[in-house]
């Protein structure tokens, strides 16, 4: 990839509106191949041959079509379509990459994608608010919620028995906590990132 030959569309989606989906680690060998970060439960499909990605490179948010891709110890080496070189693909470390929200597949019922959950604001089944959502962690399998509640963030683990109503469509997730759960599980604040209920995410 040089200067003189650009890559992406003319007229890209808008870069916030888009939903993350990896960030590229490194290069890969010396055609231009990069291994990924991925941050979806489906690497085989987000990143076939010919699936379009978006990174914003040198303050301009430009296209990327796959050429070729792999997975490697769950992680995708990918090629993408004008990245030839160990050059060009340096220069992409730690790019993000995005897909546009019409991009993301349907999910099962009461399975809902990371984006959907951060910024709910969490309540109580009395009314009480906690606050808001942050971001979604998963570790063993278990999906929870980190909450910047007042004192600092808490986790609220995303289970029906205690998320009792979760709709993103009205911006609420509405919880039945037992006695002590906050001041339980209240922690420093960490690192956003990680899946949503049901494990899938972009």
């Amino acid at each position: 990839m040089t200067p003189s030959k650009p890559f992406g569309a003319p007229a890209a989606p808008p870069w916030e509106g888009m939903v993350v989906v990896g960030r590229i680690a490194r290069a890969h060998g010396r055609r231009g191949e990069v291994v990924v970060n991925p941050f979806t439960d489906f690497p085989e499909l987000r990143f076939r041959p010919g699936a379009r990605l978006f990174a914003s490179v040198a303050g301009r948010v430009a296209e990327f079509r796959v050429d070729a891709a792999r997975l490697q110890r769950g992680r995708p080496i990918v090629g993408f379509e004008h990245v030839s070189d160990i050059e060009g693909a340096e220069r992409l470390a730690g790019v993000e990459l995005r897909v546009p929200e019409s991009a993301l597949a349907p999910l099962p019922p009461d399975t809902f994608y990371e984006h959907d959950l951060v910024g709910c604001r969490v309540e109580t089944v009395d009314g009480r608010c906690v606050g808001p959502v942050r971001s979604v962690e998963a570790a063993s399998g278990a999906s929870r919620l980190i909450v910047e509640a007042a004192g600092g963030q808490v986790d609220v683990p995303l289970v029906d028995a205690i998320c009792v109503r979760v709709e993103p469509a009205s911006r609420t997730i509405v919880v039945d906590l037992p006695a002590g759960l906050l001041d339980l599980n209240r922690r420093a604040p960490r690192r956003e990132g990680g899946p949503a209920r049901g494990g899938a995410v972009s």
